[in-house]
């Protein structure tokens, strides 16, 4: 099989670029079960699948073209408890088409750091409050309001692609610890393999940007 070119150059060396220009690169297919002892490749494998599952959970609960209650479900809230969700500490309610209710009442302790964390949320979204009642106005659906989305999605694309560079650099340092016990070809093999695999993560993420662009852009 040939390894089209991918949109992101983060993972490819100068050496690596100028050997496939121009010819297409040669996949590998190691057994992970015969380089357990030297790295764990499924664990490696998960951990890159979490992140594309972590941007496609936030693809779909935030980044939405109306807003509605179940949207503000899972927003962080930072407590004396830690990190709580909103749906934990308050009852979020549909007044009308263009309001969402936040009743605090059970938490009132919490109004404000409820209010920093909508606010702070990358929905648009600008609450007002009344007691220990947050009103939460859904912003309309303009052109400038899709695009604002649209901006989130790709800030939150590069923050995964982010934590997928950390994923790939920790396993490239693991395999560094086994230099000494296993031959070169081993570890350039395993090294192809682990960038190969987030190489296929990046085209993932694109390919889920791309997909969420255009259903915000209409």
């Amino acid at each position: 099989m040939a390894c089209s070119a991918l949109p992101i150059r983060h993972f490819a060396t100068k050496k690596a670029k100028a050997k496939g220009k121009g010819q297409s690169q040669s996949r590998v297919n190691i057994n992970t079960a015969l380089v357990e002892d030297i790295i764990n490749l499924k664990e490696v494998d998960e951990e890159m699948k979490s992140v594309m599952e972590a941007l496609k959970d936030n693809f779909n609960k935030t980044l939405n073209i109306r807003t509605s209650p179940g949207s503000l479900d899972h927003i962080a809230v930072v407590t004396a408890d830690g990190k709580l969700a909103l749906n934990q500490i308050s009852q979020i309610s549909m007044k009308s088409p263009q309001l969402i209710l936040v009743n605090m009442a059970s938490f009132p302790e919490c109004t404000a750091a409820a209010i920093k964390a909508i606010r702070e949320s990358g929905m648009n979204l600008n609450p007002e409050v009344e007691g220990t009642l947050i009103r939460v106005p859904i912003p309309k659906v303009t052109r400038e309001h899709r695009e604002m989305l649209v901006k989130l999605a790709k800030q939150n694309t590069n923050k995964a692609k982010d934590s997928l560079r950390r994923v790939r650099t920790n396993a490239m340092n693991t395999l560094k610890k086994s230099k000494d016990k296993v031959s070169e070809d081993t570890i350039r093999l395993i090294e192809k393999q682990i960038s190969q695999m987030a190489d296929d993560t990046v085209a993932e993420l694109d390919r889920h940007l791309e997909v969420k662009t255009k259903e915000l852009l209409g």
